[in-house]
């Protein structure tokens, strides 16, 4: 792993390295709970040489995760949730939705003006995070899954209580996890909840139907889900590279009476756009009932 971290190091200038060491020059970040999410970032912010490990801890309260952690990014992990906050910059709060209530309890007061409270928790508002910490400094993100292999897509927005420096952090770390965006206003990232934290769940459903396509005209698994994950690598990078409208990438493959013309002609026969927005929409108006459970919890904890 050191090895790795090392080879990305030399890489970082090509990847835009420079502009988060320089927001993470002086900063220390805590990580309250360490799960996937948090150790996808660490690895990321290590691989990038954007901080240095003795700049960030981490809480968990298993000795063997705590134990993980240190060995293998050589941070420090701490059992307390108030010990690893105490004295940082950014304060991430990475912990699983349902233990969040405890989490909140614990630190509510004890996080200081200059502090940044970051929560990558679906579901939870920046109200009820501000009162739930007694905090003001309060950012909100949606990650999806593939952050996990630096190459997610993190939407976020801000109380006005963070100055441009502490945003430029925040945007710093994120980096780490692949592209990220700020917006204004809170409403878009429980939009993002639904069309790219859950999205990779519409690509990945895509993809095994593809397969499982293949596999019934006679192609072997393993073949079939080689075709499919590169036609859809590919399809995503001459996308992004050729800056087309998608309904003019898909005319430029889709001749006249041909296979894909044929192909297209079932989908939108059985509604696949439909389905599709209605699936993004119902996962929508889920991350509102989310946040409208966690207020209430939040209202009966008051």
């Amino acid at each position: 792993m050191a090895g790795q971290i090392e080879r990305d190091r030399d890489q970082a200038h090509s990847r835009g390295g420079d502009g988060g060491r320089v927001a993470l020059a002086d900063a220390r970040l805590a990580f309250v709970g360490a799960g996937v999410m948090a150790e996808s970032m660490i690895a990321g912010l290590l691989g990038r040489g954007m901080i240095e490990p003795d700049r960030i801890v981490a809480s968990h309260p298993r000795p063997d995760r705590r134990r993980r952690l240190t060995e293998r990014f050589g941070i420090a992990a701490v059992e307390g949730n108030r010990e690893a906050a105490a004295g940082v910059d950014l304060v991430l709060l990475t912990v699983k939705p349902q233990v969040l209530s405890s989490v909140m309890r614990q630190l509510h007061g004890r996080l200081e003006p200059r502090q940044v409270a970051v929560s990558v928790i679906a579901g939870a508002g920046i109200a009820s995070l501000s009162r739930g910490l007694g905090h003001d400094a309060i950012v909100r993100v949606m990650p999806n899954t593939p952050a996990q292999v630096g190459a997610g897509m993190s939407v976020w927005t801000s109380t006005a209580d963070v100055d441009d420096g502490q945003r430029a952090r925040v945007r710093a770390v994120l980096s780490a996890l692949g592209e990220e965006l700020w917006v204004e206003e809170e409403k878009y990232v429980d939009m993002a909840t639904a069309l790219s934290g859950t999205g990779p769940t519409y690509v990945f459903l895509m993809m095994e139907a593809l397969i499982d396509a293949g596999v019934h005209m006679g192609f072997p698994r393993r073949i079939a889900e080689q075709i499919v994950l590169q036609t859809v690598a590919g399809s995503v990078a001459f996308a992004r590279d050729s800056g087309k409208h998608m309904a003019e990438l898909r005319n430029m493959v889709t001749s006249p009476g041909g296979t894909s013309a044929e192909a297209i002609y079932q989908m939108e026969k059985g509604g696949l756009r439909t389905v599709f927005s209605r699936a993004v929409y119902a996962a929508y108006q889920r991350t509102q009932t989310l946040g409208k459970e966690e207020a209430a919890r939040d209202g009966d904890r008051r």
